[in-house]
């Protein structure tokens, strides 16, 4: 290739990825700059304590329960088409979030938010899989796309103190507007299309997968102040879990199913997508939890809870910036493994709270582990997750990883939210009783940490060594 043809694909590509970057940066901002804003929030428009875990779930459950429809119509419709109606939804219903009067409108507004991030996530990683071939260029566009995963929900953390403090918690939403503009204008001009394939959309399945989440998320979340023994919580969670079980019967037998079964076969993947729910469930009751620490006990204002989680950004964006490097030196396997383990350590150091634990002396160096486990674990677990896709499978399997992501963090606040209350009585004002339940939360979160520990060694780190072997000693035979 001529080195002027060679420089300008360079630049249209390095183009490209800035607007799959920026656009998925803002999926994920969405996702925690609410979080550092909830007691804002709470206050403004009267959530109860159990009901201000709806603000994150509506927009996850929405976002995540259609996230492998919003893949199959990329593959049907158009990535670009796609790719553009998600961003105009979402812009759209920023503005609607940024205007909510009261916590139906609020959390309507959010879920429709979740549907359009739904139809953007899966073609930001489907058009990143197009337009770089594979090799140390997708990798490397791969790890970008992992880096913003890991360090935008840290930067969203910072931001939403920040706003709700000195401004309000609305504009977290509000400045969404110019960036969705600007980016409509600039894929519309830059994205190429994507060849159409003929299929049909598994509304069957979208339907299923998304109700039966919902239902199993809203009735863990009952349990907290109906008991596990209150009929309502029994039925909607055998709804959930019958919903669930139509759903995998619909696609082992659907022609063209969102979620194709056959994803499953590799255990690497299959260890991946169980890894990113539980690490992702434990990660989201860290952020809901602590920034309720910091300010229900500690008694930091929104400004300072935001500056609070510096260490962890600072510290995450630098392990994040390293990723190739190190995948380089020690391998995909063993970076998340290792990422994985920090992260335990880090969030196991927290579940020693109390009400008289200090910022500096009890959670900054806790924090720091916490980034730099997640700075070494998203992008090394989205790789795992797409090891051997096949193509036609691309968009299925990229929505699948963001399906994953985002149900495991409604399901884990679901979870966690139950431990809290069923380890505190909390009222407002009691610091000693939030302390307790949120010490709880956080051995839960734990618990989840060590069971990704396990599932990576065994699906991921140990056949990887097996293979790595077998290939030494077939060398050594010839």
């Amino acid at each position: 290739m001529p080195p002027a043809a060679s420089t300008a694909l360079f630049a249209h590509r390095t183009l490209v990825l800035a607007i799959i970057l920026v656009s998925y940066m803002m999926i994920v901002l969405d996702i925690s700059i609410v979080i550092t804003a909830l007691p804002k929030i709470q206050a403004g428009l009267n959530f109860s304590a159990t009901g201000l875990s709806w603000v994150q779930s509506a927009y996850t459950l929405a976002f995540g329960g259609l996230l492998l429809l919003g893949a199959r119509a990329g593959d049907i419709l158009g990535r670009r088409r796609m790719f553009i109606i998600g961003l105009a939804l979402f812009t759209a219903t920023s503005l609607a979030i940024g205007l909510a009067q009261s916590p139906a409108w609020l959390l309507g507004a959010r879920a429709l938010q979740g549907v359009g991030a739904a139809l953007l996530a899966p073609s930001t990683l489907a058009l990143l899989s197009t337009n770089f071939p594979e090799g140390p260029e997708r990798t490397r566009a791969i790890a970008y796309y992992g880096t913003v995963a890991s360090i935008g929900a840290t930067v969203g953390l910072v931001l939403g103190g920040v706003l709700a403090d000195l401004l309000s918690w609305r504009v977290g939403f509000f400045i969404n507007l110019p960036i969705g503009i600007g980016l409509m204008l600039a894929a519309r001009r830059h994205l190429a299309e994507t060849e159409r394939r003929s299929g049909q959309f598994d509304f069957a399945g979208a339907i299923s997968s998304t109700l039966g989440m919902t239902a199993l998320v809203y009735g863990i979340v009952r349990s907290a102040t109906a008991g596990w023994s209150d009929p309502l919580t029994i039925a909607v969670l055998a709804a959930g879990a019958l919903l669930l079980s139509l759903f995998v019967v619909n696609e082992a037998r659907a022609p063209q199913p969102i979620m194709p079964l056959r994803l499953f076969a590799s255990r690497e993947r299959a260890g991946a997508y169980a890894t990113r729910i539980l690490y992702l469930g434990a990660m989201m009751g860290f952020w809901f939890f602590i920034t309720q620490f910091l300010q229900g006990v500690i008694g930091m204002r929104p400004f300072q809870a935001g500056i609070a989680f510096l260490p962890l950004m600072l510290s995450n964006f630098a392990v994040a910036m390293t990723v190739p490097k190190l995948t380089r030196l020690i391998g995909n396997a063993g970076l998340l493994a290792c990422g994985i383990a920090i992260t335990l350590i880090g969030m196991a150091s927290l579940t020693l709270v109390s009400a008289g634990t200090s910022y500096l002396a009890g959670m900054v160096l806790p924090m720091i582990l916490l980034g730099i486990g997640q700075g070494g674990t998203l992008s090394p677990l989205t790789v795992a997750s797409l090891v051997n896709v096949a193509r036609e499978d691309a968009g299925a399997a990229s929505g699948l990883v963001n399906a994953a992501h985002q149900l495991g963090g409604s399901l884990g606040i679901g979870i966690l939210v139950t431990v809290f209350a069923t380890a505190s009585s909390h009222t407002l004002g009691d610091r000693d009783l939030l302390a307790q339940g949120i010490a709880a939360a956080l051995t839960a979160s734990t618990i989840m940490l060590v069971l990704c520990l396990m599932l990576v060694l065994m699906l991921i780190v140990r056949p990887r060594k097996t293979a790595g072997d077998v290939r030494a000693v077939a060398e050594a035979e010839t």
